[in-house]
């Protein structure tokens, strides 16, 4: 009987050194087979580079010939002839009581300071490295916002956790949205072909790798469930860039961000044009509570003679634009159109709520110098010129954790849009 258990024991340890050696050789197998993967969605991602220009803040600036950037991978674009400047002008439609202060200093990238700049022929493109690779959830959807779960679904949906629609000209636009929570300033109507303001930079807490905090400005058109987006601004995405900064980001998507589009260059489809913006870099300085106030220009228009939608920063910079041959709806204009902010987070909406910020991290109502804000909110219909919106108005998924206020100081001055908060909170649990 003894030896009998002594034969059993020595069995079972042969058969544990077996089970753990293919084990041990099925983990190499996995870890070389995501290596491999990774190393070739590397090659496809960081396109050679004719300088490189190493960032204070740690990133690496590659110069890639502008005619082999990301943008010429997409089947649409392999014959596509680069546009370097817009065929049109905007004409402001400012008067001296429209004006808002303009003491407000504007933003500058980091990598700037680092003293390098890109040669002509050349753009600027913030190379993605090993570890934000090894950082992404999935390596198909790296650069890409999380998929909408079915906004109409008729089960395992309550009235409350549909988003809220709007309908111009027959067509529904959503404006809320499951995982993201909004505080917005939004205006409907048929023919927007741009849409301007000046965001204030902070650099709000982001709790959880997975979430984000953004500030921005969105053109929409297209039905609710499939809409097509252009947007821009900035964010803080520890999941994307790696680290806590406030960064530049564009954005797109042809069908609610299930399978198109992506942040930055991170896929093919936007066309840049100048040498001197990097997309994604971080920017400095942030403000600060009752200190000095920072803010930047961010401008997306259609260019009427080709459908191209084109971002400015500063005052009429252009950066580059997403080729109208990308979408179906926005190649003939925007019906919907948002300034304000946004967080992802798979707990939004939820209890407990993330306590990830947004703008500074205080409610809209605190106003100048604590609220995060939007000024000189502008459209552009085929006048070409530079408007206050005719209608607008505020949403806020969630008023008590993130809110929205277009503030009004005195009659003849105008209104400023305030946004932001802190997450969970007593009122937000």
């Amino acid at each position: 009987m003894e030896k009998r258990t002594i034969v059993t024991i020595f069995l079972l340890g042969v058969i544990s050194l077996v089970f753990c050696d293919l084990l041990h050789v099925k983990a190499e197998t996995i870890t070389r087979e995501t290596i491999d993967e990774v190393d070739m969605r590397l090659k496809l991602l960081n396109k050679r580079a004719v300088k490189s220009i190493k960032s204070r803040d740690g990133d690496i600036i590659d110069c890639v010939d502008i005619y082999k950037q990301p943008a010429f991978d997409h089947p649409a674009l392999r014959n596509h002839k680069i546009q370097m400047k817009p065929s049109f002008h905007v004409a402001s439609s400012e008067t001296p009581t429209s004006k808002n202060d303009t003491s407000q200093q504007a933003v500058s990238q980091t990598w700037r300071r680092s003293g390098g700049f890109c040669p002509n022929g050349t753009i600027p493109i913030r190379r993605i490295r090993r570890k934000d690779l090894s950082a992404a959830n999935s390596l198909n959807r790296f650069g890409k916002k999380n998929p909408q779960p079915h906004l109409y679904a008729t089960t395992n949906t309550t009235e409350n956790d549909r988003p809220a629609v709007v309908y111009v000209n027959d067509t529904k636009a959503g404006l809320g949205q499951v995982n993201r929570s909004a505080a917005v300033l939004l205006t409907v109507g048929y023919n927007y072909i741009g849409a301007e303001g000046d965001i204030n930079l902070w650099n709000p807490r982001v709790s959880s790798p997975e979430d984000y905090s953004a500030a921005q400005i969105w053109l929409k058109n297209g039905p609710a469930e499939s809409f097509e987006s252009v947007e821009a601004g900035w964010m803080v995405n520890p999941k994307l860039y790696g680290d806590t900064l406030s960064r530049l980001f564009i954005y797109w998507t042809t069908d609610a961000y299930k399978s198109t589009g992506c942040f930055d260059l991170t896929c093919s489809g936007f066309v840049q044009t100048n040498p001197k913006v990097v997309l994604g870099a971080a920017l400095e300085p942030c403000s600060s509570e009752m200190g000095p106030q920072y803010q930047m220009t961010v401008s997306i228009n259609m260019d009427p003679s080709t459908s191209n939608w084109w971002l400015r920063l500063g005052q009429g910079n252009p950066v580059g634009y997403w080729p109208g041959t990308l979408f179906n709806y926005l190649q003939h204009s925007a019906i919907l159109v948002e300034w304000g902010g946004e967080v992802y987070s798979p707990n939004v909406k939820k209890s407990p709520h993330t306590t990830t910020a947004m703008g500074s991290g205080d409610y809209a109502s605190t106003l100048e110098g604590s609220a995060c804000y939007v000024k000189q909110v502008r459209i552009v219909d085929y006048s070409l010129a530079l408007k206050y919106p005719e209608w607008v108005g505020t949403w806020a998924d969630e008023d008590y954790c993130y809110s929205a206020y277009n503030y009004i100081q005195r009659y003849g001055v105008e209104p400023v849009l305030y946004f932001g908060g802190p997450g969970r909170n007593t009122l937000c649990p």
